[in-house]
């Protein structure tokens, strides 16, 4: 498949939609093809299922039920945004991607990594990240850089031992999946991940397609 398809991922307040944002312009500012989008969400079909899988109302949804939603509205972008792009030659970053649920369903909801994996297979078609990026900060960490700054969804209002399963879990997939994964410290500013992440996309894009060219 043409393109290259990046994905970031990483706890609560981790800086995941700052760094997706400043990577999104640096590479417009380069005259890179590019398509931003989120997950759950990014198609009229997913930010529904987000509107769901969110809600603070919905305390009541089970882990299962939240799996297969977020499989759902995963498929949905899959068909509908990245597949699409990435056949276009573009450049898609996403905001979340499969190893969200992987972490979060899989490892925090206890219903295992390769539950999760079976569940997703049809949703993702084969489709995976060329390059994972990991913004390694720990829970309590992005806990504190959220205190009164953004508004609270029902996932921020879990225990702390989940959000603990999450962040191991993470942990692990940086090891399982260690040839897309590009793991990085982000308690750093938000200017030297910045820096780091565009260098390692800058390679690593290079490297796959040199038809790509970069005024810098």
């Amino acid at each position: 498949m043409k393109g290259f398809f990046i994905s970031f991922e990483g706890v609560e307040g981790s800086g995941k939609s700052t760094q997706v944002g400043l990577l999104a312009s640096k590479m417009q500012e380069e005259g890179l093809n590019i398509v931003v989008t989120r997950e759950p969400g990014g198609t009229r079909i997913g930010e529904l299922i987000r509107n769901i899988t969110h809600g603070r109302e919905n305390v009541d949804l089970t882990a299962t039920t939240e799996a297969y939603l977020m499989s759902s509205a995963r498929a949905q972008l899959v068909r509908e945004i990245i597949r699409p792009a990435l056949k276009d030659n573009k450049i898609v970053i996403v905001d979340r991607f499969v190893d969200s649920s992987l972490a979060y369903q899989g490892y925090g909801r206890g219903l295992s990594e390769e539950t999760i994996w079976q569940l997703n297979k049809l949703a993702i078609d084969e489709v995976l990240p060329n390059l994972t990026i990991f913004l390694d900060v720990t829970p309590a960490l992005g806990f504190s850089r959220r205190n009164g700054t953004e508004k609270i969804d029902r996932l921020d209002l879990q225990q702390k031992d989940f959000y603990d399963r999450v962040y191991k879990g993470y942990k692990k997939l940086t090891v399982n999946f260690k040839d897309r994964y590009f793991v990085l410290d982000g308690s750093k500013s938000i200017a030297e991940v910045e820096k780091e992440i565009w260098d390692v996309v800058k390679s690593k894009i290079k490297m796959q397609n040199a038809k790509l060219q970069f005024k810098i």
